[in-house]
């Protein structure tokens, strides 16, 4: 009787290590595949990095030129800007002049109108001398 403990005991070590050798292949094989997969993974992260690092000098370049065109045109900006301020200057000494010299004053009446029911409000302008 001991021997067929041994007999199968012997025989389910067998099967344990066929099992674990199988099984240590399978894993050996994943490995492979996971280290092919990382290696593609790390040459395209590279690629990625120097597109990025191209991309990132062309945004410098264009902000440096941009910001250069910026500084030309701000001195034209400010002359519109005076030339604006002198406009609505000499606009409001003009009206300010018109009205001290017509020197007028406006009232308002009102009158019906016989064909419809509504009021009209018109102004009328008394020159005073």
């Amino acid at each position: 009787m001991i021997a067929w403990s041994v007999g199968i005991a012997a025989v389910a070590f067998v099967f344990l290590v066929v099992f674990l050798v199988l099984t240590l292949r399978k894993l050996m094989a994943t490995l492979a595949e996971t280290k092919e997969t990382l290696s593609d993974a790390r040459e395209s992260v590279n690629s990625i990095t120097d597109e990025a690092e191209e991309l990132i000098h062309e945004a410098n370049k264009i902000s440096v030129d941009v910001k250069g065109k910026m500084e030309s045109v701000d001195p034209l900006v400010d002359s519109v800007r005076d030339m604006g301020e002198m406009l609505h200057s000499a606009t409001s000494s003009m009206k300010r002049t018109a009205l001290e010299k017509e020197n007028r004053k406006t009232i308002h009446t009102q009158e019906t109108d016989d064909t419809q029911d509504k009021k009209k409000v018109r102004p009328v302008r008394i020159k005073l001398k």
